[in-house]
């Protein structure tokens, strides 16, 4: 079963519709939207301060997103993925972005709509990646922008197979 625990007497709030995987780990003050989905062994810290996801995000396997204390929250927009076993730390990520597997997101980081993060990219602290691009690297940097072929064929489908997926498990 999940593990889904208050800290300090905040406990977790979940939408409708929502999937959470019988070894994932929420604690705290974590709100999510609808349809959102968090996946085998992945961990939503909000133990030290906030989390906030739209509707439609998904927390694939082994992904860690905590903050830093009195310092940074986590902000995710709708139509989020965020890959197997990436980090997300203390940063606002906007609406329709994929991060890929193994990508980093520090502190103070501002992910723009309509964005990939590459995976195993390291966006590094306090970096303002603008919409509609694709960021790759260590550190991570512009590579292009994207086509709305991008937008539709990755971002869009992988959330849209993500909450396809979570039904398996109702």
């Amino acid at each position: 079963m999940a593990v889904i625990l208050p800290v300090k007497g905040i406990a977790p709030k979940l939408g409708e519709n929502c999937f959470v995987a019988p070894n994932a780990t929420i604690v705290g003050d974590v709100i999510t939207g609808d349809d959102c989905s968090i996946w085998f062994n992945a961990v939503v810290r909000g133990d030290v301060n906030s989390i906030r996801m739209g509707n439609k995000v998904n927390i694939q396997d082994g992904a860690v997103i905590h903050c830093t204390y009195q310092k940074t929250k986590v902000s995710l927009g709708n139509n989020v993925s965020v890959g197997h076993n990436a980090i997300v730390h203390g940063c606002t990520v906007h609406d329709n972005v994929l991060i890929g597997m193994g990508a980093i997101v520090m502190d103070n980081c501002e992910i723009g709509s309509n964005t990939i993060i590459a995976a195993g990219a390291v966006v590094t602290e306090g970096t303002k990646v603008p919409s509609g691009c694709i960021y790759a690297g260590v550190p991570a940097k512009k590579i292009k922008d994207i086509s709305q072929e991008l937008i539709n064929g990755e971002i869009n489908r992988i959330a849209e197979n993500y909450l396809m997926y979570s039904t398996w498990f109702k």
